[in-house]
């Protein structure tokens, strides 16, 4: 029996493979090089699933992803929190002293000033963290050294210099699973999370109008992010996350609101909430 293909954007070595490992050990991590790749894998078929990061606890949501899930016809059915432990790594016998410049991914160079202010060096941005390994360890120059993963280390033969350089000790990043059918989670099979994209009518107050039935129906909203669509000021999409099933009466209550106001919607997917949510949930005073 074949293995079953997980596609993840980057490098052998990235975060989103570590991610790959951890939540299906079983499976073939396939790299592809940009997240349209990894997205147009899914829907060929030609990978089961793809792990793709939607936000990062220090730099926020990964923009991108906002724009290209809604429109890839994909279905989330599983999400998982990876803590991103960030290794200052270098050809073998490099020292810290030797080092001139770092590059890495624009995240991964923001979420540790604090090491590249303290030895000096140039900060110069790469594509992605793994790639950034590979390439310092084909370049064979001591002078440069990357920010990626321990597994990057691992995989193109590098000396890891400083360990777990990362300025803030949450830096986590939350990945979705896609997958091309929709794979809803049972009512009342734990904690889970809904999620879904609409646009609300040009009426005023309309947002107001849409969200109030979460608010009276006690439904909790973990996320709600907009951005525009076609490049159009005034055609506002909005993404979110609620807790509960789409079959639970409160939440079914919200959403025929939310729909009377809005011109689209549509549920892109109904799945498990990590348990690494029970770490950020507030208490009541």
């Amino acid at each position: 029996m074949s293995k079953m293909k997980i596609a993840f954007q980057g490098e052998p070595g990235a975060n989103s493979h570590i991610a790959i490992v951890e939540a299906y050990p079983d499976a073939e991590p396939m790299p592809c090089a940009t997240f349209e790749d990894a997205l147009s894998a899914i829907s060929s078929g030609e990978a089961d699933l793809g792990m793709i990061p939607i936000e990062n606890s220090v730099a926020g949501r990964v923009a991108d992803i906002h724009h290209l899930l809604p429109a890839s016809g994909l279905f989330i059915i599983g999400e998982w929190f990876l803590p991103v432990r960030h290794q200052l790594m270098a050809i073998k016998g490099t020292k810290l002293e030797d080092i001139k410049s770092v590059e890495s991914h624009v995240h991964a160079l923001g979420q540790c000033r604090r090491i590249i202010r303290k030895l000096g060096i140039k900060g110069i941005v790469h594509a992605d963290t793994a790639g950034s390994a590979r390439d310092i360890s084909e370049r064979n120059d001591k002078t440069v050294a990357a920010i990626a993963s321990r597994l990057a280390a691992k995989i193109y033969g590098l000396d890891i210099l400083a360990e777990d350089i990362e300025d803030e000790a949450h830096n986590t990043t939350r990945f979705v699973v896609l997958a091309r059918e929709p794979k809803w989670a049972a009512q009342g099979s734990g904690p889970l999370v809904t999620t879904f994209v609409f646009r609300v009518r040009n009426l005023p107050a309309a947002l107001y109008k849409a969200l109030g039935g979460f608010a009276t129906n006690g439904v909790n909203m973990t996320k709600l992010e907009s951005y525009m669509v076609d490049g159009n000021f005034f055609a506002t999409q909005f993404y979110a996350d609620v807790d509960g099933h789409p079959d639970d009466r409160g939440l079914a209550f919200a959403i025929e609101e939310l729909k009377f106001f809005s011109r689209e919607f549509r549920i892109v997917g109904v799945y498990p909430g990590h348990p690494f949510r029970a770490t950020f949930s507030e208490t009541q005073d």
